[in-house]
């Protein structure tokens, strides 16, 4: 035998002992596949990370913001003080303007058993109640004028230093001086815990007041008022328009240059910051057209400018998704294009159309810059009786807050986030449930 027939030596062995290529190549394209998944894992754990560390973040800080401590206290609603020209309740001006902290002043005297001579205990005893009595007491009164000559035990709310120091937001351990709180006020708060005159009770000011110089009685209530008139003018406007504009050039309008150029441009304004329509609004709401600056009316038209894009989107996908032959059988029955327009097409894509418009709705509910834009960061304590009146919003509500010095400010601003949180996920998660319960898969 030669040589040439029954190869020999170390190479032959070698090759004879190699696994094939299509094995190694098949361990690289698994490993390859192992590291994708291993790569996409990581990408959601560390999104979920994030997501868990702001939830946590806000939750943390703001959800004390629902508890408001309170003092109990026996007021005297004296006429002396209260109607002191003897009109019987009529000058109901008056009874507005009336010395209600006197009350409870003489209430903190006599429940803490303060020398009325000693002006520097009964100030330091006032400062532990809010500056917001004046309102609670005179709507008390000016409700009910009977209660006049009448003691009541009335809940009010505590200052807001006193607040954080229930809270145990701040150091008490740290010297007197370095305190917003003294000593001497603190015996009292435990005095008062002791006897069950003062606890933490469920913050309902935080959903019906409104805007507050006082982070105890500033409340979200007119925000959120001014949030539902702009996301009605929003539902109002941009649905019908979009929802015929999606339509007209879905199944009407000639696929020519200037449809093209229409598609395109609408595309782009959906990925327009939305400052710039702050700036539109600006110009042609307010400057041009007069409308008043911070109106729930013009903030909702400049959301509704900002919404109108994402809807025309949504709607001409859910269009699309529509089968052919749903139109070539309605055509074909003898449905005139019309008819197979709103009788069969619109009909089942509408679960996609609502879900595109509530997104939409919930993403415009949290724009904040064009809102700045347009003037509504006033200062709104009244509720707007029409879209027309004077409204914040909640995402504006949240960056006053947010700018605000005071402590109190911090979980009052938390607060607010989660009540915008609590919007946005009822909003996102109707639209799932609309999309599940009424979707067609074909």
């Amino acid at each position: 035998m030669s040589d040439a027939t029954f190869p020999t030596g170390g190479r032959a062995v070698a090759d004879a002992k190699a696994p094939p290529r299509r094995d190694i190549g098949l361990k690289k394209r698994y490993a390859a596949e192992r590291r994708f998944k291993a790569y996409g894992i990581s990408a959601i754990a560390i999104g979920m990370i994030f997501l868990a560390t702001l939830i946590y973040t806000v939750i943390s800080q703001g959800y004390t913001a629902f508890w408001q401590t309170q003092i109990r206290l026996p007021i005297t609603f004296s006429a002396s003080v209260i109607d002191p020209k003897n009109t019987g309740g009529k000058d109901m001006q008056a009874l507005r303007l009336a010395n209600y902290p006197k009350l409870v002043q003489d209430a903190l005297v006599q429940r803490l058993g303060i020398d009325p001579n000693n002006r520097a205990d009964v100030a330091a005893a006032t400062q532990l109640v809010s500056q917001g009595v004046r309102t609670q007491l005179g709507g008390m009164v000016m409700e009910d004028l009977s209660v006049i000559g009448t003691t009541q035990d009335v809940w009010l709310y505590a200052n807001s230093t006193v607040d954080s120091a229930v809270k145990g937001q701040f150091d008490l351990s740290i010297p007197e001086e370095r305190r917003p709180i003294k000593d001497k006020q603190l015996e009292w708060i435990r005095t008062l815990e002791q006897s069950g005159d003062l606890e933490q009770r469920f913050n309902t000011g935080l959903f019906t007041f409104g805007a507050s110089s006082r982070a105890e009685t500033a409340g979200v209530g007119v925000a959120i008022i001014g949030s539902l008139y702009m996301m009605a003018i929003v539902l109002a406007l941009a649905l019908p328009i979009g929802v015929a504009a999606s339509i007209y050039l879905e199944e009407f309008a000639p696929k020519n240059r200037f449809t093209d150029f229409i598609e395109v441009n609408i595309n782009n304004l959906a990925a327009v910051p939305s400052i710039v329509y702050g700036l539109l609004g600006l110009a042609i709401f307010v400057n041009y057209m007069g409308l008043p600056r911070s109106a729930s009316l013009v903030g909702g038209l400049v959301l509704t400018l900002m919404t109108l894009p994402t809807i025309i989107i949504a709607t001409r996908a859910a269009l699309k998704a529509v089968p052919p032959s749903i139109r070539a059988a309605a055509l074909g029955l003898g449905a005139s294009k019309m008819q197979m327009v709103f009788h069969h097409v619109l009909p089942l894509a509408m679960p996609g159309i609502l879900t595109g418009t509530i997104i939409g709705l919930a993403h415009a509910l949290g724009e904040t810059a064009p809102l700045l834009l347009i003037g509504m960061v006033a200062f709104v304590a009244n509720y707007p009786a029409t879209p027309m009146d004077p409204a914040t919003a909640l995402p504006v509500q949240i960056y006053m807050w947010a700018n605000e010095a005071e402590r109190a400010f911090v979980e009052r601003t938390s607060g607010a986030i989660i009540v915008l949180l609590l919007f946005l996920a009822v909003m996102n998660i109707t639209a799932i449930i609309l999309r599940r319960r009424f979707e067609r898969r074909w």
